[in-house]
């Protein structure tokens, strides 16, 4: 079974985080939402989530895909969180897939993981980041990275996700259940 690592800071964006679980889970993932710290998280619209577990009791488990909702203050929150930074980065090291959307793509960006590589995000947030190579697409894929613009890209972007890890038939099972 394919497993996905979906973290969530103080400030997250609710309905970026909540979409990917739940379209993950209907495809068949299983997907762990990991706080940063323990207990229930305020996200950036004042939604209050309550994560399956923490980052430090997963933190040396292995995922198939690690996803970084955006929001803020939740991108600088994961973005100030070292072991973030090297979770990101070991992932990529392992050839995993990795994930961000909205304001999230500059935390891969700040771990030296975006340097000539493709990306999108919500915009401005890769400004201070020259070396990436900025699209305005709603998703972008460049290897194992894959990016998106924000809340309205966050359905098909984990549409995108699901058929990364189990492939087309189950992603296109599970968006049959959304009846869009």
């Amino acid at each position: 079974m394919k497993t996905a690592l979906v973290l969530f800071a103080e400030g997250s964006e609710e309905l970026e985080a909540i979409s990917i679980v739940n379209i993950l889970r209907r495809a068949g993932v299983t997907v762990t939402l990991a706080g940063l710290t323990g207990g229930a998280l305020r996200g950036a619209r004042g939604v209050t989530i309550q994560p399956d577990t923490t980052l430090d009791a997963v933190l040396h488990d292995s995922f198939d895909l690690l996803v970084l909702p955006g929001g803020q203050p939740g991108t600088r929150n994961l973005r100030a969180d070292a072991r973030v930074i090297q979770l990101v980065q070991e992932m990529v090291q392992q050839g995993r897939y990795v994930a961000a959307i909205c304001a999230a793509p500059s935390v891969l960006a700040a771990a030296g993981l975006l340097t000539g590589k493709r990306a999108t995000c919500f915009p401005t947030c890769l400004d201070e980041f020259p070396e990436v190579q900025l699209s305005s697409a709603a998703i972008v894929e460049d290897g194992n990275l894959i990016t998106s613009r924000g809340p309205g890209t966050a359905m098909d972007f984990a549409l995108l996700l699901a058929e990364r890890l189990v492939g087309k038939a189950r992603r296109d099972e599970a968006e049959a259940g959304l009846v869009r």
